[in-house]
């Protein structure tokens, strides 16, 4: 109930205790939605700047936080070259939002996505929900391996907070937060292992997700798979509302493409 591309797997630790998560009342989603047509970026140079490496115009999380990189501005030839530069010859990353690639450039797999912004999600504290720490990490990567939401990694855990559900020990659902432009946070990694679905769980864990983003003043997205319907109108019926449509790519750095004067950062 994510972006369904799948680069190499695994995720890592955080936090621990649940937190004491309120129902506030829905607030009115900022007029401010611009950020989210470049969500990546926006997070990379604002609240994930800590996890972030940036090269000019462009910026990627760090190994095994995220495979996901933005650039500013996809029609400046330059922010291209800074991203050749900052991945480097022949590497891989993720890039979201961009129509088309530039000339030379390859793209191992692609697809359509939509992102929704929640407008009238009702969202609430799940006393089942459990907090994952560094000790869940086996877990939750074999729940990824199975289960396919999307990209995550073994740093992965750091980009916010991630819940899950137990039955007999094992965990059976998680969800958690990814992108975090200013003002928003991203709702992700969301799944449920095979023998528990139809059981509402990750609807749970959206609402309780959601009620820690809400408490601390962000408004909930998320993105999903164009042909994922099901889960589509699932996140509708919750109160999420279809906002744009984008695009994923895993991309390839073609060889002899990085250049120009940029300088670095870490």
């Amino acid at each position: 109930m994510s972006t369904s591309l799948q680069p190499p797997q695994q995720p890592a630790p955080n936090g621990a205790g649940a937190p004491d998560l309120a129902a506030p009342a829905v607030p009115t989603v900022p007029t401010a939605l611009a950020v989210l047509d470049n969500p990546a970026w926006a997070a990379l140079t604002g609240p994930h700047r800590h996890l972030a490496e940036i090269v000019g115009s462009a910026a990627r999380y760090q190994a095994e936080v995220s495979p996901f990189t933005a650039i500013e501005d996809a029609g400046d030839p330059q922010a291209w070259a800074d991203l050749a530069a900052l991945v480097g010859p022949g590497g891989t990353f993720a890039l979201a939002g961009v129509p088309e690639l530039p000339e030379g450039w390859s793209t191992g797999q692609s697809g359509d996505g939509v992102q929704l912004v929640a407008d009238t999600l009702r969202d609430e504290s799940d006393p089942e929900a459990r907090r994952l720490t560094d000790a869940d990490v086996p877990e939750m990567l074999d729940l990824v391996a199975r289960t396919k939401p999307g990209p995550f990694l073994p740093r992965t855990i750091e980009l916010g907070a991630y819940y899950g559900i137990f039955r007999d020990g094992r965990l059976v659902a998680m969800a958690g937060e990814r992108l975090r432009p200013p003002g928003f946070t991203e709702i992700s990694a969301v799944c449920t292992d095979d023998a528990h679905r139809g059981q509402g769980l990750a609807t749970r864990l959206v609402r309780h997700v959601a009620a820690g983003i809400r408490q601390r003043g962000d408004t909930p997205f998320l993105h999903a798979a164009a042909v994922n319907t099901r889960a589509i109108r699932l996140y509708e019926s919750m109160g999420f509302r279809l906002r744009r449509s984008t695009r994923f790519h895993f991309v390839q750095v073609p060889e002899g493409a990085a250049g120009g004067d940029s300088a670095g950062g870490a």
